[in-house]
């Protein structure tokens, strides 16, 4: 019994000492798993830390990509406004180059028509200002000279055209003046059937006796002899024509007589 007791005692002793190491064991674990999740709480912290870092460092990474590919547009989109910008000047320089080659062909051929020349008094030193300028010039003496040539036409144009309306415009006027037959030799025939007529009514008036079958057979008369004759009967001219209502102008006569 006694044996069976101190062999209870020494298992309880033995009991109780591992179960006092098992104690501090357990403590040494306990401490060992706080320190544990001290750590993986702190690498869970640096995990999240990192992935944040890392996101930001990717978001950085794309924006850089984008300012990138920005700059990059940025960069061919300026090329290509360089190019474009050269191609207009290149137009634009050839479009002036021309212009100024139609304004001096116009100034060449309104000097040819005109024989008149201008120099300006203050030129702008740039060819295609230059060139408009003298062509403002030429312009406002074709204008001058339409308003006269129109005046002129129009005055004149009752005597050849009597029968006919003036027409409206000036370009129509001066090609009513420019017929294939000469107006001008029209007019003086014309002119020389009236004297023709007149004198033979004067003749007729004065009652004196005539063989008008011999006035009228021009066959019979020599021109120089009849150009002699008018010229002898220019002294009296003035005094018919008085007679006739017409007065003649202060310069003397230059018509050729027709035949």
């Amino acid at each position: 019994m006694i044996k069976e007791l101190i062999r209870i005692g020494s298992q309880f002793i033995g009991y109780r000492e591992y179960a006092s190491r098992t104690e501090e064991k357990l403590a040494e674990a306990n401490k060992l798993a706080d320190t544990l999740a001290q750590k993986l709480e702190q690498s869970e912290a640096a995990r999240k830390k990192a992935e944040l870092v890392a996101s930001e460092a990717k978001a950085e990474a794309n924006e850089a990509k984008a300012k990138a590919a920005s700059v990059e547009e940025l960069q061919k989109r300026l090329e290509d406004t360089e190019t474009a910008l050269n191609e207009h000047k290149a137009a634009q320089a050839t479009r002036e180059k021309g212009i100024l080659k139609r304004l001096n062909s116009q100034n060449r051929r309104f000097q040819g028509q005109t024989n008149q020349e201008f120099d300006l008094e203050n030129p702008d030193n740039d060819p295609l200002l230059d060139a408009l300028s003298y062509l403002e010039f030429h312009g406002s003496e074709i204008r001058e000279g339409v308003v006269n040539a129109d005046a002129g036409l129009s005055k004149l144009f009752p005597y050849f055209f009597p029968k006919k309306e003036e027409p409206k415009t000036f370009l129509a006027l001066a090609q009513s003046f420019n017929p294939s037959e000469d107006l001008g030799l029209k007019m003086r025939q014309e002119n020389m059937k009236i004297a023709v007529e007149s004198t033979i009514a004067l003749v007729a008036d004065s009652q004196q006796t005539v063989d008008w079958m011999k006035v009228g057979d021009t066959e019979q008369i020599e021109q120089t002899k009849w150009r002699s004759l008018i010229k002898a009967a220019k002294p009296n001219t003035k005094k018919i024509l008085a007679y006739l209502g017409i007065k003649p102008s202060s310069t003397p006569s230059s018509s050729r007589p027709e035949v």
